[in-house]
């Protein structure tokens, strides 16, 4: 089989010749840049350039030479990127180390870490010293008494997720940008016999989090139900017009279409079942349903974290093909339950290495170990593909990474 032909027979609920691999083919898959520099060095691979794609994180593109090494099936729409020099500029991670990040992210130092502002010059996030990562500190609609929202897309410029994309960014959705989409697509299509997954976001529960900030947007949802449809229902009508026209763009050339929405928490949904019904599941539907009657051979995904047990059954009804990244680590989200209650709908992708306490701390067998009994209860008759839970972050031992991956190639059905 070819590594496309891998992924999707699993997709489609059969075994294909070995389980498939995902690493770094979206953006809760993928290993930040710190970890991914000791990883190559530990395989004997040359040094990189240490291309951050998701600035973020600061997550790597992982490149072909890592890509071949552990037999990934998936790539990432935007990861050719790294080939393309002149859409990289120098900049430092947080201990110093060189990197590229993309050209077009305005990042400033100041006495409170690195910023980058917004429209009207305001810092709208910050790594601050000491941090990995980026995050959010403006919240656009926190204190703004805006009931109707016709400057949603003035309040969604000003939220980091969507000021700083991922290659191919900063195309957007306008004549030009759709150009950059569709001819990038048809590039990697060209390029590889991976699956191709396409991360469009269509984010609803967390842009709403960004926007208000979450204290005050669980609040709102509870105490002002009428001003939360009133958002979300301009939210869907903003996402729809950019999918239809994303998936024209792209949708011929790819094999996975990514959604975005954390729902959960440790513990369990951050909202109750009921709540997602009435506010959420209409509208999951109705972007889910777009892409399934517009181009029916694409699998839609959602990247959703936490304990989404109570949840599942609304999911997979709204017409979700794949969950990931299983968080086997929450609450009711054991591996061996999931696949039993829901393995004939859904695939679950992710959920193959525990990255909160295992793959960090755990000695190399003990990661092997964990993998098996992982696969032992995800793999059997299709419906997975494997990927550990979420990003690898800095400081993991790269010689768990390496017995993770040599564990799913030691698999058999």
């Amino acid at each position: 089989m070819t590594s496309r032909e891998r992924v999707l027979t699993s997709c489609n609920h059969q075994e294909p010749d070995r389980i498939p691999i995902d690493f770094g083919g979206h953006r809760s898959s993928g290993i930040m840049a710190l970890a991914y520099r000791d990883l190559r060095k530990a395989l004997g691979l040359p040094d990189s350039p240490l291309y951050v794609y998701d600035f973020i994180q600061q997550l790597a593109i992982v490149e072909d030479d890592v890509l071949d090494f552990f037999g990934v099936d998936v790539v990432d729409v935007g990861y050719l990127y790294y080939k393309n020099e002149w859409y990289w500029k120098d900049w430092v991670l947080p201990d110093g180390t060189p990197c590229k990040i993309p050209a077009f992210i305005e990042v400033e130092k100041t006495d409170e870490g690195w910023i980058v502002r917004g429209d009207e010059g305001q810092p709208i996030c910050v790594q601050r010293p000491g941090c990995l990562y980026f995050e959010q500190c403006y919240f656009p609609l926190l204190e703004n008494p805006d009931q109707e929202f016709e400057r949603l897309e003035y309040y969604l410029k000003q939220i980091m997720w969507f000021r700083l994309g991922t290659p191919p960014a900063p195309a957007g959705f306008d004549d030009e940008g759709l150009r950059i989409h569709r001819e990038n697509a048809a590039r990697v299509r060209r390029s590889t016999n991976r699956a191709i997954y396409a991360a469009f976001g269509g984010n609803l529960l967390e842009t709403a989090q960004f926007a208000f900030r979450m204290d005050n947007f669980l609040t709102e949802i509870a105490l002002n139900p009428p001003r939360v449809h009133r958002f979300l229902d301009k939210l869907v009508a903003y996402h729809l017009a950019n999918l239809e026209k994303y998936l024209d763009a792209v949708g011929p050339y790819v094999d996975i279409i990514g959604f975005g929405d954390d729902l959960g928490m440790q513990t369990g949904p951050q909202i109750s079942p009921k709540m997602y019904r009435e506010f959420f599941k209409p509208r999951h539907t109705l972007l889910w349903q777009t892409v399934k009657k517009k181009y029916p051979h694409l699998k839609v995904a959602l990247h959703c974290c936490g304990s989404i047990y109570q949840l599942l059954p609304d999911l997979i009804e709204a017409g979700l093909d794949i969950i990931q990244p299983v968080q086997i680590a929450a609450k009711d989200m054991e591996p061996e339950r999931l696949k039993r209650e829901f393995g004939k709908d859904i695939v679950f992708w992710g959920g193959g290495c525990d990255t909160q306490t295992v793959l960090p701390f755990a000695t190399p067998q003990e990661v092997r170990e964990h993998v098996r009994r992982n696969l032992q209860a995800f793999a059997p008759a299709g419906g997975y593909v494997f990927q550990q839970v979420h990003n690898i972050m800095a400081g993991v031992p790269p010689q768990n990474i390496i017995a993770m991956f040599e564990e799913v190639h030691n698999f058999r059905y």
